[in-house]
């Protein structure tokens, strides 16, 4: 009588492994897809196309010497002309002062002022440790109803839908990256920076639906509500 157990076929161990990897990185894919979709109504790469909103905000992407980074620099640009073209009146400027020799929010200040936007146009969010945290500040310490978001292509969904979550009416300009606009790339990036970037993007947008949906936590600091004048 045959043995059942040995006419068994049996899987090698990387094959089962590769189809664990492929499982996982699926799941993980799978909200940043719906992210993407969810907002893509929302989203624009021509500054004179997006939708007139009264302000624009910046999220923080790193200074350097006290000098924005290639990235962040990209995003303050964007804003400026959305400013020229009359789209938005107020820039809202959001970025990390969590140290005293480190302040995103007046580094871009002093660079939008360069490129002529005047200074009473301009509020700094100094708190914005976080997009989350600045979506999260925009609506209740700037009373921001309605905006239009400045940043990236990589990550303008899960800024759009984290908005979105927390009751703003937001649309986004996104700037050029290595995922959205190759041909008007004006910062070049390493393959591994890529890499890492997208799937710290894929955890982020994860942690992001569990933000606006499960936990509601509260920012690092609310304090009092200042509004946009």
């Amino acid at each position: 009588m045959a043995n059942p157990v040995r006419g068994r076929r049996r899987f090698p161990f990387w094959q089962c492994a590769a189809c664990a990897f492929v499982i996982g990185l699926c799941a993980l894919a799978a909200p940043a897809l719906y992210v993407a979709v969810a907002t893509r109504p929302y989203r624009y790469t021509d500054p004179a196309q997006v939708p007139v909103r009264r302000v624009a905000l910046v999220f923080g992407a790193g200074i350097r010497n006290g000098q924005p980074t290639p990235a962040l620099a990209e995003r303050v640009r964007g804003a400026v002309e959305l400013y020229r073209l009359g789209r938005v009146q107020k820039l809202l400027l959001s970025g990390d002062n969590s140290r005293q020799d480190y302040d995103e929010a007046s580094a871009m200040r002093r660079y939008a002022m360069t490129l002529g936007v005047p200074d009473q146009d301009i509020t700094l969010d100094y708190a914005g440790f976080s997009t989350y945290e600045s979506c999260y500040r925009a609506r209740d310490i700037f009373g921001v109803k309605e905006v239009v978001l400045v940043t990236q292509g990589y990550h303008m969904a899960r800024a759009l839908y984290t908005c979105r979550a927390l009751g703003i009416d937001a649309v986004g300009l996104a700037m050029p990256d290595w995922l959205y606009d190759r041909a008007h790339m004006t910062i070049h990036y390493s393959p591994a920076y890529q890499v890492f970037s997208t799937l710290r993007e894929t955890l982020a947008t994860l942690k992001a639906l569990v933000d606006v949906h499960i936990t509601h936590p509260l920012p690092s600091f609310l304090g009092r509500f200042e509004g946009i004048k």
